[in-house]
């Protein structure tokens, strides 16, 4: 019973971190904004503004929860508690941080080591849209429909892009789709940035159209689509799905963490794992992928804030014309490297 008890606390653990770095993501969003702006951001609910994402929580909770009388209500309600729970699904799989041991047993920082890891996100990623399509459809409103229908192309043309980044990825860990076989294989300086810096670079842009982050976010465009798919939506319904986004992004900078920049590893963690106890050395660990995380996430941010909006035409053009053929050269040359170098 103690690892199943283990792994109830980890995942319990996991979500309320998912919440809270997606509730403080929106108060760090407008402060960096702010900064790029030259202006002050929140400072008025609390110190500094530090309670300003609870107040738009409560503000959230309180306000009227309208669903139109011409939508299909159930699937009004499905659509973002799909988003929501598939959000949530992909922190499953990354390893957080070295193992800890309790009454001399050793339990991985990771709720499910499973061998097909990447497998599994891909596929849950894939899950997400439908959420956003479903809301979308269900509201039975253009801007909402055409918003949805934005979302699942871009959605779906840049996971090809994506995809074939990572096979370069498994070319360089014996095909090992398990992400803890990647990790362990970035220990010291041995990132795989460094002998993928244009799948890197694929895979952010990917990432940043998966997560529908600026230049990237046409299902949203405020100046073109009002809300987009959630425009019908109010209250925390509207809440889930602005919270899911922020959680995809948390995620998104953890896997391109994990992928690219060793994980939890550092140079020099082996030295300390033999100096200082394993639990230490362990949330040692911890705090250096959430500091990897933390980079990426204002990277986010700092895009945002930065390029311009995409037209759509563009938009497809870059992922079906630009990254694909791209991400399937870089998949042939890394193969081609790792067979002249092998034979």
């Amino acid at each position: 019973m103690e690892p199943i008890i283990f792994k109830i606390i980890l995942v319990a653990i996991m979500f309320l971190i998912s919440l809270g770095i997606a509730a403080y993501s929106t108060y760090a969003e407008r402060k960096v904004a702010a900064f790029l702006q030259d202006r002050i951001g929140p400072d008025r609910a609390g110190p500094y503004g530090l309670l300003q994402p609870i107040a738009d929580g409560v503000k959230m909770f309180l306000k009227e929860e309208i669903i139109p009388n011409v939508s299909d209500k159930w699937l009004f309600i499905l659509g973002p508690s799909m988003f929501m729970v598939t959000a949530l699904m992909t922190s499953a799989i990354i390893p957080w941080g070295r193992p800890m041991e309790f009454g001399g047993v050793t339990y991985n920082l990771q709720v499910a080591d499973i061998n097909i890891g990447i497998l599994y996100i891909m596929g849950v990623l894939s899950l997400g849209v439908y959420g956003i399509m479903i809301g979308g459809w269900a509201s039975n409103n253009k801007y909402a429909l055409l918003g949805a229908i934005r979302a699942s192309s871009q959605m779906i043309s840049y996971e090809l892009a994506m995809g074939m980044s990572i096979i370069s990825i498994l070319l360089l860990t014996d095909g090992s789709l398990s992400l803890n076989a990647i990790v362990e294989g970035q220990k010291g300086w041995n990132w795989n940035i460094l002998y993928q810096p244009v799948g890197f670079i694929i895979f952010l842009v990917c990432a940043f159209a998966e997560a529908n982050r600026t230049p990237f976010d046409l299902p949203e465009s405020e100046s073109e689509l009002i809300g987009g798919y959630h425009t019908e939506y109010s209250s925390m319904k509207l809440g889930l799905f602005l919270f899911a986004e922020y959680i995809n992004m948390f995620i998104s900078s953890a896997i391109i963490s994990t992928l690219y920049f060793g994980g939890y590893n550092f140079p020099g963690l082996d030295y300390l794992a033999t100096v200082l106890p394993t639990n230490v050395v362990s949330l040692i660990s911890v705090g250096a992928l959430f500091t990897k995380i933390f980079f990426f996430i204002f990277v986010f941010m700092w895009v945002r804030w930065t390029i311009p909006r995409f037209r759509y035409d563009q938009l497809m053009r870059l992922g079906w014309q630009v990254l694909l053929p791209l991400a399937i050269l870089n998949m042939l040359v890394t193969g081609g490297i790792l067979t002249f170098f092998n034979s």
